[in-house]
């Protein structure tokens, strides 16, 4: 999913980026019926369908934080009480200060 969404990005710059990325990864989380699912019931708190799969697919991996600079899904966050929603900033503030 994170390339089919990167392949579409029209910045070269950010494509290479995100591509470096995925060196990081830990897991790919595969689509199946209950990451759909929970993509859907995270829908429907106003996410849009794409965040709302890198959620479930979060969720899925067992992540324990969700992170982004998008400003619907922080204000959405207390929503999805099944993975922790933060931004960068308050992700390096909650766990290393």
């Amino acid at each position: 999913m994170l390339d089919y969404e990167n392949q579409k990005c029209p910045l070269p710059e950010r494509r290479d980026q995100i591509r470096k990325w995925r060196a990081y990864a830990m897991e790919d989380t595969e689509e199946d019926e209950a990451l759909i699912n929970s993509a859907k019931l995270i829908g429907q708190t106003g996410i849009n369908k794409m965040d709302s799969l890198h959620i479930a697919s979060a969720i899925k991996g067992n992540a324990d934080y969700f992170l982004t600079t998008d400003d619907v899904i922080s204000k959405r966050a207390s929503l999805i009480p099944t993975i922790k929603i933060t931004d960068p900033i308050g992700f390096i503030k909650e766990v290393c200060l």
